[in-house]
């Protein structure tokens, strides 16, 4: 399988430099290519090939019909997050990670009904019955709940898989997927811990130029996936169908043939009545 990227792509985008030198984590050494100024320059050939694990998993995950969260709440990555993942329909959270929202995702599943309720006031007259005072909270409460919950309202189980940007910001985020066994995949910098997550890519997390050329890259490959899962769905209705109507044939093929069976037997037997009638010989006429 090729390569999704290569060494220049990611150069070219940023995606080398790390953080100070003061500020780095030990256990990203094996990643590190070199120190220059003071900054920490990321091994670009390890992170191809992170990158390209880490996109065959999802594609995998994204094939078997399971969700896929994506988080990314800083200010430089939530809105490419945002673009990229709503193109694939999967579900992100990019505003602030609710606390809870995989732990006690029954509480979060609450809350989002409660967004459809509203919507519901707003259509069957309920709006029209109550004071102006309460209509705008209850607008206030809403436009809040859509703000914070609206990109996962069709999540309506845990997730199969969490990218994140930034695991130390997301801290919570990883820790919730850990205890509940979540498998996570994240852009890994010089300063965070890639042990504390399942696929680590190391690259900058920072630049934005960075996590548009991997999110992009990640995304891809969920559409990928998605996709033959379309074709392999198709493929198996198509051969139920065929399936269904050999059946039928063969069915109707027995059914004749049964019945061509049972004239045969019913005609030989006829026939062979007759013959032993007509070869049998008749009695003697008695002369006087």
């Amino acid at each position: 399988m090729s390569s999704r990227t290569n060494f220049t792509e990611l150069l070219e985008a940023g995606s080398h430099f790390g953080h100070l030198k003061r500020k780095w984590n030990p256990a990203m050494a094996p990643y590190i290519f070199t120190e220059k100024n003071g900054i920490h320059i990321i091994d670009l050939n390890k992170t191809v090939v992170k990158i390209n694990e880490a996109a065959e998993a999802l594609k995998q995950i994204a094939k078997s019909g399971k969700k896929i969260l994506f988080v990314a709440t800083k200010k430089q990555a939530k809105d490419i997050v945002a673009d990229k993942v709503k193109a694939i329909g999967m579900p992100y959270v990019t505003e602030r990670w609710p606390g809870g929202m995989l732990t006690n995702f029954a509480t979060i599943r609450k809350a989002v009904k409660k967004m459809a309720t509203i919507d519901k006031m707003a259509t069957d007259g309920t709006f029209a019955n109550i004071s102006k005072k309460e209509k705008l909270q209850i607008s206030r409460e809403r436009a809040k709940l859509e703000t914070n919950l609206g990109s996962i309202v069709d999540l309506t189980r845990l997730p199969a898989a969490l990218f994140i940007v930034d695991i130390s910001k997301e801290h919570i985020a990883v820790a919730e997927a850990k205890r509940l066994n979540i498998p996570t995949f994240a852009i890994v910098d010089t300063n965070s811990d890639p042990n504390a997550v399942d696929y680590a890519i190391p690259a900058n997390d920072d630049a934005s130029t960075s996590i548009i050329l991997i999110t992009g890259i990640i995304a891809k490959a969920i559409e990928e996936g998605l996709a033959e899962r379309k074709v392999d769905k198709e493929n198996t209705a198509t051969e139920e169908k065929e399936g269904g109507k050999t059946s039928r044939d063969e069915a109707e093929k027995l059914s004749v043939d049964a019945k061509f069976k049972t004239t045969d037997e019913e005609g030989g037997v006829a026939t062979a009545a007759k013959t032993a009638a007509g070869t049998a010989k008749k009695p003697r006429r008695k002369i006087n």
